[in-house]
């Protein structure tokens, strides 16, 4: 299993809004139904797109107008050859939150060719 993706897995960790300057951009960016999170915690951060899955995905406690309330994303996508859903709540006012992944499927071993 792939390190970052087995750490990112355990527990909650810090994400920010990626791109997004504002709770606006990022309504723009989930009404397009693609968002960038990224995790701050990470050599350098790490970035991550994905395709918003609508029915876990969840924006009843948001104020986009306002900037306030909270945003459930979540997502498939694939880290380092694993499939991964990608889970972020974030905070509007601030455009943190915390997020993790779930993994979907171990990556099949890497075969070699046994020799004669």
């Amino acid at each position: 299993m792939d390190e970052l993706v087995e750490r990112l897995s355990q527990g909650h960790h810090p994400v920010i809004a990626g791109r997004a300057k504002s709770a606006e951009e990022l309504k723009q960016s989930i009404d397009r139904g693609y968002v960038l999170i990224k995790f701050t915690n990470t050599r350098g951060g790490t970035e991550l797109g994905m395709r918003l899955e609508n029915d876990l995905t969840d924006l009843s406690k948001a104020d986009f107008g306002q900037a306030t309330g909270t945003v459930h994303l979540a997502g498939k996508l694939t880290l380092n050859y694993v499939p991964v859903r990608f889970i972020a709540d974030v905070n509007l006012a601030t455009l943190e939150g915390t997020g993790h992944l779930e993994i979907l499927e171990e990556a099949p071993p890497s075969k070699t060719p046994e020799h004669p």
